[in-house]
């Protein structure tokens, strides 16, 4: 039967006319389809070669049915076919969870009573930039990107314009599944401007912004800490404390917001703008809030930090429990002293009284008895 095959697809080369390619874009995996069309008929025969592989052979089907024994190991399990269109002249294949490999030319062979076809695909694979990272470490920031394709471009750039230089190299490597991973770090050198990320490739694009951070005052009783006022629509929200400690996270405006337990009690509310209300604040909580606000393409960092001021009221209150506490430990002073006053005076009384027992005994003489 294998031979059979093979002389039938030879002479089939040279028997049906062939079909300009047709150029088909993917991305990684996902689902994907490869068109291909014939002019129906009875006794259908129909073969997916991948002949960048080495004409390897992914999906057959002839005698009404999948014919799969010959499948390639790399395909298996992931090619089908829409059969209930086939006698209608659809032999278009449909390839589940692309992977980087599968790239390259495939050969639709279709054979009826009528006739011989073969249509030509070109398959290419693109994994788009998902999401840019701003990442700082002590005077740092790192901007990554991950699981791309093809090989991006990673370039920075600064708001308002500056005279620094951006030629370093970023580094890049290569996963498993032949995708990229890309970063690259900066040295926050001018604290006076805005630092912009941008990850792209030939068909997708996405950036980060790193805001400088902006100096705020705020109440132990209840504080506003602002977001970027961008007209950013958002998708994606993070508030974080110290760059690391998140506090919250929105994933849409219309879905509540989850708080960390750790926050419970210090969070009152997000308001439309991403502004974060904060209440019962201590010491401990002075530092820096960083907003992380997102959209389809692109990212936006602002940090505020938070130095925390007493309300004359809470001043008052302190100075109150001072006093009072000073009267008190002014009392338990004035107690000991007259304590040992006291126990001084009474030792004094005592001495004195054996002194006068001493003066009235009698001596003992010789002779006296």
């Amino acid at each position: 039967m294998t031979r059979c095959l093979a002389v039938c697809l030879l002479i089939g080369n040279f028997l049906s006319p062939a079909v300009g390619n047709t150029e088909v874009s993917c991305v990684f995996m996902e689902s994907c389809i490869l068109p291909c069309s014939f002019q129906g008929g009875t006794d259908v025969v129909i073969h997916w070669i991948h002949v960048t592989a080495g004409d390897v052979q992914i999906h057959s089907y002839y005698y009404n049915t999948d014919q799969l024994a010959h499948q390639d190991q790399h395909f298996k399990g992931r090619t089908s076919m829409f059969k209930d269109q086939i006698s209608r002249g659809n032999a278009s294949l449909q390839l589940a969870e692309v992977k980087i490999q599968d790239q390259g030319r495939y050969k639709c062979y279709t054979s009826t009573i009528r006739g011989n076809k073969e249509s030509y695909i070109n398959l290419k694979i693109n994994a788009p930039v998902e999401r840019v990272k701003l990442e700082p470490v002590e005077n740092k920031i790192t901007c990554s990107s991950e699981m791309i394709y093809p090989e991006p471009e990673l370039t920075w750039s600064t708001s308002p314009p500056s005279n620094m230089n951006f030629d370093m190299k970023p580094e890049v490597q290569r996963t498993e599944e032949l995708l990229y991973n890309i970063s690259s770090s900066l040295i926050l050198s001018d604290p006076d401007v805005n630092y912009t990320c941008t990850v792209s490739t030939g068909s997708s694009r996405k950036r980060a912004s790193w805001f400088k951070p902006i100096s705020l005052v705020g109440s132990f009783a209840e504080t506003v800490i602002q977001c970027s006022d961008s007209n950013t629509k958002i998708t994606d929200l993070i508030w974080r404390f110290n760059h690391t400690e998140i506090i919250l996270i929105q994933t849409r405006p219309d879905v509540p917001c989850t708080v960390s337990e750790r926050w419970k009690q210090q969070v009152k509310g997000v308001s439309e703008s991403a502004s974060l209300l904060l209440q019962n604040l201590s010491s401990h909580h002075e530092g820096i809030y960083s907003c992380e606000l997102s959209d389809a393409g692109e990212t936006l960092i602002s940090n505020n930090f938070l130095r925390i001021k007493e309300s004359p009221e809470t001043s008052e209150n302190k100075g109150v429990t001072k006093g009072l506490v000073l009267g008190a430990v002014l009392v338990a002073v004035a107690a000991v002293i007259v304590f040992l006053v006291k126990r001084c005076r009474s030792q004094n009384n005592d001495q004195q009284g054996n002194t006068n027992q001493m003066e009235i005994k009698p001596l003992n003489t010789p002779g006296s008895g």
